[in-house]
């Protein structure tokens, strides 16, 4: 399918849930043209309503043959036997762009598409996502990891910037680091406030999640200024001026 003015892009997304949905409603934002959706389970079909409600659902293979871009927004277990399932069946094109969202695995991970002369590009949000718009305003300011061969790494960060976000460069060798680091935030993040909400709970706290809001925010950003420079540029207890309701990562 054609994009819809010259520099646009025919964008096709591969799996309607948190990340997938909220990407392609932001590429959207930027200009491109979405060609289609894949949605199965009667969450992501409702989260494919709800966020893109004028984009086809369709079949994975008529999403690639009507577009320039695949956005693959499925899970670490789930994306290599696509990849290699669609090259098996001839679907890639040459010349076709297509991007992961997996924070763990490179762009190696689109080999068999490399093969059949698709463009790869590992591309993940350090961001946890809720599928809802709420996502849309946090994308802005938001550091993506970017991973691809070194001609075409400059489209993927083209992309990111598009869509409102930061990009910074991750080496293939250096994704499992990456990916490690992203799950450690995410989980330590976690698991810290859902074991003190629980105390809260337990002594008859009635919104523990409000009480500890301010504490938790502003402990991570005292640690998170640590490793950024350790400034805080208005005095105000935020990072560099930003506001504190900064995203605690993740997402792919």
């Amino acid at each position: 399918m054609p994009a819809e003015r010259p520099g646009r892009l025919g964008v096709g997304t591969i799996g309607a849930g948190r990340v997938g949905a909220v990407l392609a409603s932001a590429l959207a934002g930027a200009g491109h043209a979405l060609t289609g959706i894949s949605a199965v389970s009667d969450s992501s079909r409702e989260r494919a309503a709800a966020m893109l409600p004028s984009v086809p659902v369709l079949a994975i293979p008529e999403i690639i043959e009507r577009s320039e871009l695949v956005l693959l927004a499925v899970p670490e277990a789930e994306l290599g036997p696509l990849v290699a399932g669609l090259a098996d069946a001839g679907v890639w094109q040459p010349g076709q762009l297509v991007l992961h969202t997996v924070a763990r695995l490179g762009a190696g991970a689109l080999d068999p598409a490399r093969l059949a002369g698709a463009i790869p590009l590992a591309v993940h949000p350090a961001m946890s996502f809720t599928g809802t718009s709420i996502d849309l305003a946090r994308l802005p300011g938001t550091w993506f990891a970017v991973t691809a061969p070194a001609p075409v790494l400059p489209i993927g960060q083209a992309l990111v910037v598009e869509m409102g976000g930061e990009p910074f460069v991750v080496a293939e060798t250096d994704r499992a680091a990456y990916g490690e680091a992203i799950d450690t935030a995410i989980s330590f993040s976690s698991a810290i406030v859902d074991q003190a909400s629980g105390l809260l709970d337990g002594i008859g706290v009635g919104r523990p999640g409000a009480v500890l809001a301010p504490l938790v925010r502003s402990s991570v950003e005292n640690a998170l200024a640590r490793h950024d420079g350790g400034a805080y540029a208005d005095g105000t207890g935020t990072i560099d001026g930003a506001a504190s309701d900064w995203p605690l990562g993740g997402g792919a």
